[in-house]
């Protein structure tokens, strides 16, 4: 009895500081949209390792006490609500659904071989289904509002997706690769052990993911920042001829190269290793 009692102590602890861990993050944004919407750097992800460490069924409840948190701190929304119907589907649709659809982060664990790939498919669901509830305020609530009312479906579409692509990439990169070189499903997370490597290739490998990592929040913040009108604050397209693609590909490229040396220094030392 103590030891369940124990347990249950850990896994509670460990899920809020997940949970503030995840909050954190949510306020340190890349790119906020003017119309709400915000890229930030994967701060859903300690939802994911939460939710797919404890369960679905735990991950639910990990899932609500963050996505209440989101709506505390984004209360301010409301304001622009023009009748009661309007702030609970706000409420619903922009906070409490949209986050806890991150309790199904894990539903494929143990339905697919390589936790990577599971928590992969799990992040492509659940991103999904927050980008539709987004999608369906913002054609609804917000058409009239700060979506034009005649082409609310396909801008809310193209809004939405503005900002929960980016994020989707960088939390799906970044899950997948701390669940390539951690353990989540013991108990206690701990590194993985490869046959043939040792620990310099584990640092070389997670140096290039810090890397790729690196260049993707960084392109996201070259591109995503010239999609808003100066002048308006509205969403524009257009900007996209402001992008410096110099910067961007210069960024790309590099990191592409660096990981590519990354890479081939890892096989080099695990072929020497074997041989």
């Amino acid at each position: 009895m103590k030891n369940t009692k124990t347990s249950s102590v850990l896994i509670l602890t460990e899920c809020a500081v997940m949970i503030a861990l995840s909050t954190v993050l949510s306020i340190l944004k890349i790119i906020d949209l003017p119309y709400g919407g915000s890229v930030t750097a994967a701060s859903m992800l300690p939802i994911v390792i939460a939710v797919y460490r404890h369960g679905t069924l735990r991950g639910l409840g990990i899932a609500a006490v963050c996505s209440t948190l989101q709506l505390l701190l984004g209360l301010n929304t409301l304001s622009y609500a023009v009748n009661w119907q309007a702030a609970v589907a706000i409420i619903l649709f922009d906070y409490i659904v949209a986050f806890s659809v991150f309790a199904l982060a894990g539903v494929f664990r143990g339905k697919i071989e390589g936790d990577s790939y599971a928590v992969l498919l799990g992040i492509i669901l659940s991103s999904l289904l927050r980008y539709l509830c987004h999608t369906i305020v913002g054609c609804t609530v917000w058409a009239g509002i700060s979506i034009p009312t005649g082409a609310a479906i396909i801008y809310s579409l193209s809004y939405n997706a503005t900002y929960m692509i980016p994020e989707t990439v960088i939390l799906a990169v970044s899950a997948v690769y701390l669940f390539s070189v951690l353990d989540f499903s013991s108990a206690t997370p701990k590194r993985i052990k490869r046959v043939g490597s040792d620990k310099a290739s584990s640092d070389l490998a997670l140096l290039a993911g810090a890397v790729m990592l690196g260049a993707i929040i960084t392109d996201v913040a070259l591109v995503f920042s010239k999609l808003q009108n100066e002048e308006s604050g509205e969403l524009d397209f257009s900007g996209i001829v402001n992008v410096n693609f110099t910067a961007l590909i210069t960024v790309t490229l590099a990191a592409l190269v660096i990981c590519a040396a990354l890479v081939a220094a890892i096989k080099i030392r695990r072929q020497r290793s074997n041989a």
